[in-house]
């Protein structure tokens, strides 16, 4: 994927945008989701009944505007732009990295999850709006999504440590994705499995930010032995 400068730029100011959006918009999705028959059993973990129940009537008029699935529904669509977002940020670090051993596996690994869990995302969200499908059609659309995520946890973790043995600057992200999985125990028990991306939201969203305000993002992505030899 040959990505203009200008582009770059962009596709890394999107990426740093919606990861603010998903965090604040992905929370409506959770409380929308505490108003479902499914979605109402989230509300047994009690780090979750902490924030809902209060936020639930502050937030009541953007909650109740209709029916619960379809208010479900239709905040649930916000998650495809964000995993867009951080895919193709992900796809332009990665093609600037020109990696190679065991950092290239651990990104193919993590892109391919990224990828299907987009797919998932979008089937899941935007082939329904006012109601579910039959669960002939959403089960499937559902797994797809569940394995882009445990590909996406797996490849993440890889390739947060493999970044880290790279002595990778900034190091924020690479702790990030190293650290996916106790991050996403602790998303789990606050709020709802959309919010699972976060810490891949925030480690590409950081990228894209350098890569779009600083001329250094270059050095700082390129592999450790290309910058000595520099």
């Amino acid at each position: 994927m040959n990505v203009s400068p200008e582009r770059q730029r962009l596709i890394g100011r999107f990426a740093w945008v919606l990861a603010w959006v998903g965090l604040v918009l992905g929370q409506l999705h959770a409380l929308a989701r505490h108003n479902t028959v499914d979605g109402a059993k989230d509300l047994d973990l009690p780090l979750t009944r902490l924030w809902s129940d209060p936020a639930q009537s502050l937030l009541k008029p953007l909650l109740d505007w209709a029916d619960a699935d379809t208010v479900y529904l239709t905040y649930g669509k916000i998650w495809f732009p964000v995993f867009l977002a951080f895919t193709l940020c992900a796809l332009v670090v990665y093609r600037r990295r020109q990696s190679a051993g065991f950092e290239r596996v651990a990104w193919r690994i993590t892109l391919t999850g990224y990828v299907l869990a987009c797919v998932g995302v979008f089937l899941t969200y935007y082939t329904m709006w006012t109601g579910y499908l039959p669960a002939s059609f959403a089960d499937p659309m559902f797994f797809l999504s569940v394995i882009g995520l445990l590909i996406s946890v797996i490849g993440s973790t890889l390739l947060g440590i493999a970044l880290l043995r790279r002595h990778f600057r900034p190091s924020a992200p690479a702790w990030l994705l190293a650290l996916s999985i106790p991050i996403l125990l602790v998303v789990f028990q606050v709020t709802s499995m959309g919010s699972a991306a976060l810490p891949w939201m925030f480690a590409f969203g950081i990228l894209g930010h350098r890569m779009a305000t600083e001329r250094s993002f270059s050095a700082a992505a390129a592999p450790a032995e290309q910058r000595v030899a520099g």
